[in-house]
């Protein structure tokens, strides 16, 4: 089969695609037949591996990757199961994460994964676990959202904001996007009913306050997230890129606690758990028609490193997605699979 590998740490350059062997699944695994995988940070990270700590903290080895597979995000059929999975079986339609997504075929556990919704693309429910999971626990569990309260998400178009915005919506809150001009319509028509553009105001200093900021790769020291936050309400802070992560996190560490003890508000940073009941629920809004993808562009397998180099440059709307071409790919008509057509 063929998947997309990296032998050594550098620029996107370094990912290729090989043919490697197909994996065989383990007692508690399902073997996915790939058709679609989300491009997230942590692919570009794995990649680039700088500074050199990051090797130490994602344990992929110090001069060269161990695991030298990409991807993690994903959607397909599944194509076989181990002894001991209950939950699914071959034929089955589904998306979740397992690790090594950029590839015809790959095993993962099968508490990593949910059954696809009939009317969702492979493409849609590809982008969906870690940026959907992540708004979810980012406003429910961290921001303890409430309906009626006011939410600002800082950062709303981008993959992790305008899943944000839309299941901000689902639990019922009054929801204020912050955004580039170029993406002003797009969240508006994923349901913000406020915007900020923030080329022209800083929400910050508008006099306007919210019960609950989301931050996605906020680049704001968090005593300006402190103005537009009421007293008692919370910030929750979703990633940011490199060195503003590590400021972020010491200003978390120093000034939550007094910050709390002032004003009765809350500082936060997000620590990711992926888990199956929350992508279950994810789900459910997809199914009900209360969440959808945005997805600003689709790359075949074999471009993946020029996706990966599309995400680094920043401000990319919604998510970017890797198609896996196979014969029997839902989106080929008969004749195309006769022929032997590209989709």
């Amino acid at each position: 089969m063929k998947a997309i590998m990296y032998s050594r740490y550098g620029p996107p350059d370094v990912l290729q695609l090989r043919e490697v062997e197909k994996p065989v699944p383990k007692e508690n695994e399902v073997l996915i037949q790939v058709y679609a995988a989300s491009v997230n940070p942590i692919d570009r990270y794995r990649i680039k591996s700088k500074p050199v700590l990051a090797r130490l903290i994602l344990g992929n080895g110090f001069l060269r990757p161990k695991d030298q597979r990409l991807g993690v995000d994903l959607a397909g059929r599944v194509e076989a199961v181990g002894s001991s999975v209950t939950r699914f079986r071959p034929g089955d339609e589904v998306f979740g994460r397992g690790w090594g997504a950029f590839a015809e075929y790959v095993c993962t556990r099968e508490a990593a994964l949910v059954l696809k919704p009939a009317a969702t693309t492979f493409e849609a429910a590809a982008a969906v676990p870690g940026a959907a999971v992540i708004a979810l626990q980012a406003l429910r569990d961290k921001g303890r959202l409430r309906p009626g309260q006011k939410v600002l998400i800082y950062g709303a178009s981008g993959g992790i904001g305008t899943f944000a915005v839309q299941i901000a919506k689902a639990l019922g809150a009054d929801v204020t996007a912050v955004c580039s001009t170029r993406n002003l319509d797009m969240v508006r028509g994923i349901g913000a009913d406020h915007s900020i553009d923030y080329t022209r105001e800083d929400f910050t200093r508008n006099g306007q306050q919210y019960d609950l900021i989301v931050a996605v790769n906020g680049y704001q020291p968090i005593l300006a997230y402190r103005r537009a936050l009421r007293q008692g309400g919370i910030c929750v802070l979703v990633g940011a890129s490199d060195t503003r992560l590590v400021r972020s996190l010491i200003q978390v560490v120093l000034l939550g606690p007094l910050i709390a003890r002032v004003s009765r508000q809350t500082m936060s940073v997000l620590p990711y758990k992926p888990n199956q009941k929350d992508l279950a629920y994810i789900r459910e809004l997809l199914e009900a028609g209360k969440l959808k993808s945005v997805i600003e562009r689709c790359y075949p397998l074999a471009e993946t490193a020029e996706a990966v180099r599309h995400l680094e440059e920043g401000h990319t709307r919604g998510k970017l997605v890797i198609t896996v071409d196979h014969d029997d790919h839902p989106s080929r008509s008969l004749d195309q699979r006769q022929s032997g057509a590209n989709p």
